[in-house]
């Protein structure tokens, strides 16, 4: 059974290393031009996770265009000391990204991957376009670094940037 939960919360800045991609939810919307489930794909065959020190995968939304119409930025990563790297790569090819720090709106889900993680990014552009049950949106929308946190293989917390 999926629940997926809303809170406020105070993030630090942190450093995430990885492999990137620049997009768009249009592009996403279709099979043939979506490029972030095969970054996903692409990380996990090069780089492995410490998941044993209590590392969690991140994916990492960021340099937007404008709002939720225009290019974007994902990184999928980690925090570099929870990254072991295969023979073909090394940390000096990732990419870097710094989540920015302030107020955040996380949204929870537990379920099914990767349904769960689109449920939940349903709940969140239901909730910021006033179309969700709680009516008009009390938070606005930062559009700097926004992220997805994965903190087992059935949940994801998923951080909104807020002003």
């Amino acid at each position: 059974m999926q629940s997926i939960q809303m809170k406020e919360v105070m993030c630090e800045e942190m450093q995430i290393l990885g492999l990137s991609v620049r997009t768009n939810n249009a592009d996403e919307m279709k099979s043939e031009t979506a490029k972030i489930g095969i970054l996903h794909g692409t990380f996990n065959q090069k780089i492995a996770v410490n998941y044993a020190n209590g590392a969690h995968l991140f994916g990492v939304y960021y340099g937007y265009e404008s709002d939720h119409t225009g290019d974007f930025s994902v990184l999928v990563g980690s925090e570099e000391n929870a990254l072991t790297m295969t023979r073909a790569e090394n940390k000096a090819s990732l990419d870097t990204v710094v989540l920015s720090a302030g107020k955040y709106l996380v949204f929870s889900g537990t379920g099914e991957m990767p349904q769960i993680v689109i449920d939940v990014w349903g709940d969140i552009w239901r909730y910021f376009s006033g179309e969700s049950s709680q009516g008009k949106p009390k938070y606005q929308r930062a559009f700097t670094t926004d992220f997805e946190r994965y903190t087992s293989a059935n949940s994801v917390d998923v951080y909104i940037a807020i002003l």
